[in-house]
Formats: C-alpha cells, structure tokens, sequence
C-alpha cells in the first residue's frame, strides 16, 4: 500500500523534518505538508530538511523542493490547519503525523482525525523527553484519553523549555515508523512509545480508552469542530 498511501504532515519542524524524510524514503505515493512559519537559522541543526539557501523560505516550500531531491513522490503543501477546514483536510488523507508546536492545533488535530476517521500519530519533544502516540480510525485511545484538554494558565513556551536537537530526529522516526505500520496494514493504535534521551531508554506500552473521555469515550460530547475550543495559546515545545 506504500505507493498509493497518502500521509499529512502538520508541522514541518524538528519533528515533522525526519518524519517526512522516512516517510519519503519508505516509498510513500503521497506526502502533505501543513505548515505557515518561515525557515529560521535558529532551527537548522534540529530542521534537518531545510538548509542554509532556504532561511526566510516558508518552510513547506522549501520542504517541498528538499523532499523531491529525495524521492519521487506527491508532495502537496498547505498552510496552517485551522478550525473551519480541518476535517475536510484530514480527509483526504490515510494517516496524519502531527507534530505542531502548540496545544491548540494537537488537540484540534486530534478532533479533526476521530471526526473523519483517520488515524493520526501526535508526537512532542522537550528537553531530553520525547513521545509518540498512535491513535486508531476508530478513535480510542485518543490523544484527549491522555490530556483531557488545552492546559489552562501559562505553560512553558518553546524557547524556556528547550529541546536537545538530536531528541526531535529520534522522536520523528519513531512517529515515521507507527505511521507506516497503519500504511502498511497493521494496527499500533494505542501504542504509546516514550524516549529519554539521558539514558537511551524506550518504553513501548498501550494505553487504555478512558471512558469518560470527551472525544472517544461513552458520552462523546465533541462531534463538531467548535473554534472556541482550540482559542488557547499554550505552548507544547517540539
């Protein structure tokens, strides 16, 4: 299924970089990048697409040319993925791989992927700590079993927290690898896979559904994206 496979990265960063560099290298037929930020030089030891030539290039532009120096394959871009397209962009995919930058969009990734039925890997890295998590068409597990919602008050944004720049090519593989065993017709939903960079050490387990979750659980009181809901500006570095 490789070749016919359509994967959406939402997030071309740390960790949608080495994710989309496997996914490519895999043999996937198509490649979606949804992103709307600029290519720093603050970020190229850990945004391992981009090079110097492209600083100031919206990154999936330049995204896409790196990607097509690599494989032949589809590459469409988007930009950011918001409230009143989400789900009919989380559509026209097979498996998306978020790896964004902040709650908001996780959480209405997250939403957007149960309310279409499309399984979705959500990764995140900070300091020398990183976690993949792999959530079913069906929906749970979900990523709302694990935080219920967006964090209220401050949380540390991405510059105080930090991230060690190998920690994010690490975590993106592990987010390449369970997305390509729902392309590839296995079923890792559920799986949480977690790194710590200090002592080498993974831990690979499957979570429980919760059952009052809002998203997948036996109320399963989000049915609709609600842009109120995803209004918070909370952090969650990468």
């Amino acid at each position: 299924m490789r070749q016919g496979a359509k994967v959406l990265v939402i997030g071309v960063g740390g960790l949608g970089s080495p994710a989309a560099i496997a996914l490519a290298r895999a043999g996937v037929g198509c490649l979606g990048l949804a992103d709307d930020d600029a290519v720093e030089r603050s970020n190229l030891h850990r945004q391992i697409l981009f090079r110097e030539d492209d600083v100031g290039a919206p990154k999936v532009e330049a995204a896409l040319a790196a990607l097509l120096r690599i494989a032949r394959l589809e590459v469409r871009t988007h930009s950011r993925v918001l409230p009143h397209d989400a789900v009919d962009v989380v559509r026209g995919y097979d498996v998306v791989v978020e790896g964004s930058d902040n709650f908001a969009t996780k959480f209405l990734t997250a939403d957007a992927c149960a309310i279409a039925r499309v399984p979705v890997v959500h990764a995140a890295a900070v300091r020398w700590y990183g976690t993949a998590l792999a959530v079913g068409a069906v929906g749970a597990p979900c990523y709302r079993c694990l935080f219920e919602d967006l964090p209220e008050g401050d949380a540390p944004n991405c510059a105080e927290a930090g991230v060690v720049g190998p920690m994010v090519g690490v975590v993106g593989a592990l987010q390449a690898d369970l997305a390509l065993a729902f392309v590839d017709g296995r079923d890792p939903a559920g799986t949480l896979v977690t790194f710590d960079g200090r002592d080498d050490a993974f831990r690979r387990r499957t979570i429980p559904a919760r059952r009052d979750c809002p998203l997948c659980g036996t109320a399963r009181r989000i049915r609709s994206i609600e842009p109120d809901r995803y209004a918070g500006q909370a952090c969650a570095p990468e």
